[in-house]
């Protein structure tokens, strides 16, 4: 028998007027003439959003959901080139220890999904440093939140540039300048474009990286389309996590946009997913990539109460039977 509990990303749709991604553009700072007023702005902005991420969090235990992603966007500008001096860190301390704290004491799995712009495969030792900088933002949040790192990043391979052996190549290169901390804090997901699960599989059983499988991502963008082929070397890239074996979860908004998010989860193409791994893993945490968020999570929970062949643990986790 598996456990499966299920997880959403960053917003909700029943919290209102709490965003944990505010901004601000260097334009807009720029705009401000007073340095010093710009940057006690900019920490506003982000203890704001910590705010809203802790609204957020305690919203989740009053609804039994256990397994959220954090934003990356919760400090804006922070890695931007004009303001290498700032310390971001300091005025956030207070918060994220309360958001540690708090996450600790519910026992939830929290993690991150840094953006596209993340490239540790580029061609371009710029933007290698720059990705590099912004896992360290991720890495100095976890340990603000008293977070063990390990495991809790998970990215895309990277970019392409149509030559996809190079580029894995080029990869596994670029892995060695990445710091061990951070190292030890990534996980990859297959992508529904570039790099297939038989490609992702390739890196992280090279260098020791948990797979995220993406099932809607296979399906659209695969070489095998029988992914149970590969099912016991995706749970050999987990054997030495603290965590449960993650996967993501989605459905296609379309026939004609296949690649593209639904707002909700397909129960039944899920459940096809979840018959085929019963019994091979103890628990897999599956986060839910739908428009409608923390909705989406609730409307498939309702669905899945519904059926006989699983056991309510709680209002975001079921056993197989």
């Amino acid at each position: 028998m598996t456990i499966v509990r299920l997880g959403y990303v960053a917003m909700s749709k029943y919290i209102k007027n709490a965003s944990p991604s505010q901004t601000m553009t260097f334009k807009q700072f720029e705009k401000i003439h007073d340095r010093e007023a710009a940057i006690r702005k900019l920490e506003r902005i982000a203890l704001s959003n910590l705010h809203n991420t802790s609204r957020i969090l305690k919203h989740n235990a009053a609804s039994d959901i256990y397994f959220y992603r954090l934003t990356s966007k919760l400090i804006p500008l922070a890695n931007h080139e004009e303001l290498s001096g700032w310390n971001y860190m300091k005025p956030l301390n207070e918060k994220l220890k309360e958001i540690g704290d708090f996450v600790k004491k519910h026992d939830m799995r929290i993690d991150f999904h840094p953006d596209h712009f993340v490239l540790l495969n580029s061609l371009k030792k710029e933007i290698l440093k720059n990705s590099v900088m912004t896992l360290k933002l991720h890495y100095l949040l976890l340990k603000g939140m008293g977070i063990d790192p390990e495991h809790r990043c998970v990215m895309h391979v990277g970019g392409n540039y149509k030559e996809t052996e190079k580029s894995l190549e080029r990869f596994v290169d670029n892995w060695m300048v990445v710091p061990r901390a951070i190292q030890k804090m990534i996980m990859l997901e297959n992508d529904d474009t570039s790099f297939t699960l038989e490609d992702t599989l390739f890196l992280c059983e090279k260098l020791g990286i948990p797979l995220v499988f993406d099932y809607h991502h296979h399906l659209v963008h695969h070489q095998n389309r029988e992914w149970t082929e590969n099912w016991e070397r995706i749970l050999l890239t987990w054997k030495h996590s603290p965590l449960p074996v993650k996967m993501h979860i989605s459905s296609p908004k379309s026939n004609e946009k296949k690649r593209h998010h639904a707002d909700y989860i397909d129960i039944d193409m899920f459940f096809d997913f979840l018959k085929e791994i019963n019994g091979t893993v103890p628990q897999i945490d599956c986060m839910i990539e739908a428009k409608q968020k923390d909705a989406a999570l609730i409307k498939l929970m309702k669905q899945v109460q519904l059926r006989d062949d699983i056991k309510m643990i709680n209002g975001s986790t079921f056993e197989l039977i």
